[in-house]
């Protein structure tokens, strides 16, 4: 099992917004996340914590933290037809999670006006903690 949790202040997302505007969302979100939230800064928060939360899980960071890390379009969090929120990995991302084994992952989130927190757990099909590669 591969944990992450984030937690950060809807404020500063809502900075972004106000001075990257376009260039901010294209950097951080797929196209599908900012169709999904609307742009609207609580959502968006959220997400930027569930892609924090999943890179502290994959154990890499963000790939503007680490040499190894991920990039922040590489985690994709959209909700099902009920709204539960998914993650979806591509590139540095899905192949990190192959490496541990990770086969389905579980994501919770959720925002006030001020903040957004993300809660993220990796499971592996089939491995036990002693069975995970070095690193991880």
């Amino acid at each position: 099992m591969f944990v992450g949790v984030d937690l950060i202040e809807v404020a500063r997302v809502e900075r972004a917004l106000v001075r990257h505007g376009d260039r901010f969302l294209a950097r951080v979100f797929t196209p599908a996340e900012v169709l999904y939230t609307r742009a609207h800064a609580p959502e968006l928060a959220a997400r930027f914590a569930a892609k924090e939360a999943v890179s502290k899980a994959l154990g890499v960071g963000m790939l503007m933290l680490a040499r190894d890390g991920v990039r922040w379009r590489e985690v994709e969090v959209l909700g099902d037809w009920r709204g539960r929120p998914e993650v979806y990995l591509t590139g540095r991302a899905a192949e990190r999670a192959a490496e541990l084994g990770i086969v389905q992952w579980a994501v919770s989130l959720s925002h006030t006006r001020d903040h957004a927190i993300a809660f993220v757990v990796g499971t592996c099909s089939g491995c036990a903690p002693d069975s995970f590669p070095p690193g991880a």
